[in-house]
């Protein structure tokens, strides 16, 4: 497929919510707010089938799963993350997440490329990395 890179791109893009898929929107909202600082935007439907979470700029999305799990178009991943999330404290927010007994995986570590990273794993096993 050939792009006409002769449009002009104007629009800016504002922000970006992830969905997380979970068993659970009501636990996963809940453990987002209690454990990682969001705060709760609201749910859907009752008994909820969704739920939306945010801290500052970031949302979280969380929509219920269906009862016979499907496997994604793009197949499954080996390594990598869920999601990335940029802070301006890195090591206030390692402070907050050993606190409030986050499955803290590694960090804050300092990588290659000159970011400090914490990686942390949620109760529905998605891996999130906070970096500044």
């Amino acid at each position: 497929m050939e792009v006409d890179r002769s449009i002009s791109r104007t629009v800016r893009f504002k922000k970006i919510a992830t969905q997380f898929v979970v068993e659970d929107v009501v636990k996963t909202a809940n453990y987002y707010c209690d454990v990682l600082g969001f705060e709760l935007l609201g749910y859907f439907a009752e008994p909820p089938v969704y739920a939306m979470v945010a801290r500052g700029d970031v949302e979280m999305h969380f929509g219920k799963a269906d009862a016979e799990p499907q496997v994604s178009s793009v197949g499954l991943r080996r390594v990598g993350f869920d999601a990335y999330i940029w802070v301006d404290d890195i090591h206030g927010l390692y402070q907050e997440l050993k606190a409030a007994g986050a499955d803290i995986l590694e960090g804050p570590v300092k990588r290659i490329y000159q970011s400090t990273e914490v990686v942390i794993r949620d109760l529905n096993g998605f891996t999130i990395v906070f970096g500044d």
